[in-house]
């Protein structure tokens, strides 16, 4: 870790104290990890137990690596997860005190068992509390932890204003669900961070890279594209921010979040069109940021896909096409796109012989010869007088021209790289021809971009590159590899559609198993041959037999005998074993032994009385086996190192300090890493830092930019006016709510409805699969006391009467589908007496039956059509109402289920909040729960049973209808044998059993399978 800069220090000094729970709001890129860190490290000891949460596992897995190197390591932080052992080794973990970054949903379930000691707790650090909110299990932690423990302090960090100034007050928001009074923001242009950061500057070279004309086509026409949709958006009927639909927001994907947030209440209103184009500005967006960083034939292909989905002969989609296809300007995009990697020519203008220029490099048509299985000196009998042109290569189509247009960043990449190492020598031969001292750094060049396929792109131009030819063609031979790539996977795309379209059926080219014969080889398999001599032809066999013979000839070069091995003149003879292999010949043992034995460069492995393995390693094999060695898998030289890496969170930070380049290359703007390439210099004073900042000139690129740096300047401006003016939140005494809830009304029939004390506190049993969703938070928040356990029937215990599964929509879908639901209904109606199926709707989405049908009437679209078993039987006009489907409907569905366990109780409740009150009114004037009871009902309740003679009468009753593997053990607590069950009344068997299922039993015992069936 590099040292701390002054206004670290300043703000570890404003946060460290832990009598006091704060609220750190830094700007991206300065160093809110090394803040983290150092912060942990204070309070690194087994005195102290220090709580890490709401941080992802590569977060944990950094800032424990970052702790090491800071010298915590005995234990340094310590990670609790759901591989962590079991509930008593976690126990012993947190008593042992330290540092433990645990997982929000494990902590919870921790601090409501007292596994871990509350009043122990030094401190809990809180990361990423822009996320924070009142459904958040983060809420739930602080509040059980404040309710054991006030003297812990609580810090919450955060480096996304855009997010806590987003809504009604969501700073006031956050600090009342953190319980925080205090909040400290340092923005960019906080007068301590100018300061410090403006001393030392690096040498930042902007470089401003122009389009080319079919990208300057392209960018403008999506542009018009995207200004289109958004009108069209703003004239729909829904009500929207329209302040928020403007095009520099539309250029980020938290576009989409805002828009789709508006539009969640009422989306079941709103037709296909408004739909359309919502997706419509996402597609758009991404289609505007992968015409800068992808090849033009990758631009293509997605192009492609775009206009076969918008052709395909799809009903469904025909209110909700895209609009923006249609207009000129997506026109203009595809046709660009196209002419940017490749031109049609006529057929007839072409002949066999014909030689174009297509100014490619020797190893480039070498490899092509090399895949079609011709010799090179095909290439090179065609070159004679035409010097870079050859021949036109046969799996090029007659009817194509290459153009393939490279970025144009890729040759100014090249320029710079050029630049920075004719620098690198300058100075080496400075430092050289003066006794200075080295400077401190290294000459590694660091290329930095945005993701990892960008990566692997340039990874590809700068292997492949060649810079003698004219500038924006350095990469040819790379793009004519993607260009036949791209030429066979179309081919065989097409022979597979010619296929289905003919029933899948057929021989020769057009079947599914025809070939595809491209140049000289016929892959019948669907892919390119894989390494091997099936497809190859007999000049390529021979290539790779003469490439083999070369390595072991090379093999044999390196461990012969040297010339002159010994001072007397003696020589091996011809036959000499060479390393690896051995030999019987009776005159091995001839050889003089003794000179081998009075050299140095002889090592003896070993010896028998038949034979003899002699290993010479001579000092001139050693040193060309290490020079080639060094070559192919030697570590490259720092002068020679180009790392090219995809921008990342505060990792970057370190990976700065390690290397310490001189050199770096932004090949994208970044704000975040413009101000750790800020605080890199500035942690390295001495270091000299030359900045390559590359931009496209006037594109959505320089545009995003810089309406990045103004969102998260608006955003701090407004956080801290809020700030200024915002009313410190009334934190509630937990303990004293706690108090007043036992204190509840048992009995209106108590004279003047006087209240009496209950010992037992009002309480609900929560299974440990629900602390997945955010109810149990809630349902801690109205003041009942949550207790998790593993329950086997239902996921709600609120009385020894009432018993509550809960479904979101989602959930409600697959249970149905799969059939879950009905048996999940049965074990609560056979263990208790009021079983309830709860419906839950999220907050933000629309509380209505027709948004419920919409989606079952969507999903049993999409099984429909992939199964084919329930097609439509006449056209609608999009109302749900009008869909009339084989397959049964949802309103169908939960009649049957009413109707089979009559006494179910369906509840619909439009949120979380909803659901708390109903429990809460449910729960009133009735008895508490029984935790044990709870966790025993529907579980095995003897282990014995179905051991030894107990196997047979099990499987013998698992065979019976009404019977399963879940109720099999309660049917055998109920009775002694078979016999008495079957000597039962109807009235008894579904007294154990149920209604339906007890029935279906009796009828089956009773009156055969034949009636059973009937």
């Amino acid at each position: 870790m590099s040292t701390l800069l002054p206004f670290h220090t300043s703000i570890l000094n404003e946060i460290y104290d832990p009598d006091t729970s704060d609220l750190l709001v830094l700007a991206r890129g300065l160093g809110l990890r090394r803040i983290i860190c150092t912060l942990l490290k204070i309070f690194d000891s087994p005195q102290n137990l220090v709580l890490l949460v709401n941080a992802t596992q590569e977060e944990e897995t950094e800032i424990g690596e970052e702790l090491g190197i800071m010298g915590c390591r005995k234990p340094g932080l310590r990670v609790v997860g759901y591989e962590t052992g079991t509930s008593r080794d976690r126990q012993d973990l947190y008593k042992g005190g330290g540092l433990i970054a645990v997982t929000s949903r494990i902590l919870v379930v921790d601090l409501l068992q007292n596994t871990i000691p509350t009043d122990m707790i030094t401190g809990v650090m809180v990361m990423h509390a822009e996320r924070v909110s009142p459904l958040h299990l983060v809420s739930f932690i602080t509040r059980l932890y404040r309710e054991k423990n006030t003297k812990g302090f609580l810090k919450a960090f955060s480096d996304q204003p855009e997010h806590i100034t987003s809504g009604l007050s969501p700073l006031k928001n956050i600090m009342k669900e953190l319980q925080l009074r205090r909040v400290w923001v340092y923005p960019r242009f906080h007068q301590e961070v100018k300061d410090t950061l403006e001393r030392k500057r690096a040498d930042v070279i902007e470089l401003a890279q122009n389009l080319t004309d079919n990208m300057d086509d392209i960018h403008g026409a999506i542009i018009q594209c995207m200004t289109i949709t958004l009108a069209e958006l703003r004239r729909s009927k829904v009500e929207l921010d329209l302040d928020s639909l403007n095009l520099p927001a539309a250029y980020f994907s938290s576009f989409n979040h805002i828009v789709r947030k508006q539009l969640d209440p009422i989306w079941h209103k709103v037709g296909p069109s408004t739909k359309a184009l919502v997706r419509d500005l996402g597609v758009l967006r991404r289609l505007i940021g992968y015409l800068l960083v992808y090849d033009p034939l990758q631009f293509h292909s997605f192009c492609q896909s775009l206009v076969e989905a918008a052709t395909s002969n799809n009903p469904e989609s025909g209110p909700g096409k895209s609009q923006w296809m249609l207009t000129d300007a997506a026109n203009i995009v595809f046709q660009a796109a196209k002419r940017r990697c490749f031109v049609d020519v006529p057929v007839q203008d072409q002949s066999d012989e014909e030689v174009i220029d297509l100014d490619d490099d020797d190893e480039a048509w070498d490899a092509v010869f090399e895949l079609e299985g011709r010799p090179s000196e095909i290439r090179q009998s065609t070159d004679k007088n035409k010097g870079k042109t050859g021949k036109r290569p046969k799996w090029l189509p007659k009817e194509i021209h290459p153009v393939l247009e490279e970025l144009p960043k890729w040759s100014l990449l090249a320029e710079i790289l050029q630049e920075i190492e004719g620098e690198i020598v300058r100075m080496e031969s400075t430092i050289s021809s003066r006794p200075v001292e080295d400077p401190p750094g290294t000459n590694v060049t660091l290329v930095m971009c945005s993701s990892t396929a960008t990566c692997t792109l340039l990874n590809d131009f700068l292997s492949s590159m060649d810079d003698k030819r004219p500038k924006g063609e350095w990469g040819r031979g790379m793009m004519l590899k993607k260009l036949r790539s791209w030429i066979w996977w179309e081919k065989r795309r097409k022979t597979m559609k010619e296929a289905q379209s003919a029933g899948g059926s057929g021989n020769g080219k057009k079947g599914v198993g025809g070939g595809e014969k491209l140049g000289k080889t016929v892959w019948r398999s669907g892919t390119p041959p894989a390494n091997g001599n099936e497809g190859l032809s007999e000049a390529m066999k021979k290539k790779d037999w003469e490439r083999a013979a070369q390595k072991a000839s090379r093999r044999r070069v390196r461990g012969g005998a040297p010339t002159n091995n010994s001072a007397r003149g003696s020589t091996l003879p011809r036959d000499t074993p060479v390393p690896g292999e051995s030999t019987t010949e009776p005159g091995i043992d001839q050889v003089v032994l003794d000179d081998f034995f009075s050299t140095d460069n002889v090592e003896l492995l070993s010896l028998n009385d038949d034979e003899m393995e002699l290993n010479l390693v001579t000092d001139m094999s050693t040193l060309e086996f290490a020079t080639e060695f060094d070559v192919h898998y030697g570590l490259l030289p720092p002068p020679q190192t180009v790392l090219v890496r995809a921008y990342s969170d505060d990792t970057d930070d370190r990976m700065l300090d390690e290397i310490k380049p001189r050199f770096i290359v932004m090949f994208e703007p970044c704000m975040e890493f413009v101000r750790r390439i800020e605080v890199y210099k500035c942690s390295n004073p001495g270091l000299p830092v030359r900045v390559y900042h590359m931009v496209y000139a006037n594109s959505c690129e320089e545009h995003k930019y810089l309406a990045g740096i103004r969102r998260e300047k608006d955003s701090f401006e407004r956080l801290i006016k809020e700030r200024g003016s915002m009313l410190l939140p009334i934190i509630e005494d937990q303990r004293t709510a706690e108090n007043d809830a036992i204190i509840k009304t048992i009995s209106s029939r108590l004279a003047g409805g006087r209240r009496e004390l209950n010992v037992v506190p009002s309480q609900v049993i929560v299974d440990m699969r629900e602390f997945r969703s955010t109810l149990p938070s809630l349902l801690h928040a109205s003041h009942l006391l949550v207790i998790p356990a593993t329950l086997t029937v239902g996921d709600y215990i609120l009385t020894p009467e009432i018993c509550v599964e809960r479904k979101s929509l989602s959930d409600l879908v697959s249970s149905f589908n799969s059939g879950r639901l009905y048996t999940q209904c049965e074990l609560m109606s056979v263990h208790y007496k009021i079983p309830v199926l709860l419906i839950e709707f999220d907050e933000d989405k629309a509380f209505s039956f027709e948004a419920l049908l919409t989606k079952i009437i969507s999903d049993l679209k999409s099984y429909a059509k992939t199964t084919n078993r329930y097609p439509p039987k006449k056209k609608t006009t999009g109302n749900p109402a009008e869909h009339d489907y084989t397959s049964p409907t949802i309103q169908s569905k939960l009649a049957l289920l009413v109707l089979s366990f009559p006494r179910l109780r369906i509840i619909w409740s439009s949120s979380p909040y909803a659901t708390a009150d109903i429990f809460n009114d449910l729960k009133k004037d009735r008895a508490e729960p029984d935790p044990v009871k709870a966790v025993a009902t529907g579980a095995e309740e003897d282990p014995e049973a179905g051991a030894g003679v107990n196997a047979a009468a099990e499987e013998l009753l698992r065979s019976f209808p009404g019977i399963t593997v879940k109720n099999v053990k309660h049917v055998m607590s109920k009775v002694q044998n078979v016999r008495e069950l079957c000597e039962m009344d109807l009235v008894g068997v579904q007294g154990i059993l149920g209604t339906e299922p007890g029935k279906a039993c009796y009828d089956f015992l009773h009156r055969g399978e034949g009636a059973f069936r009937r």
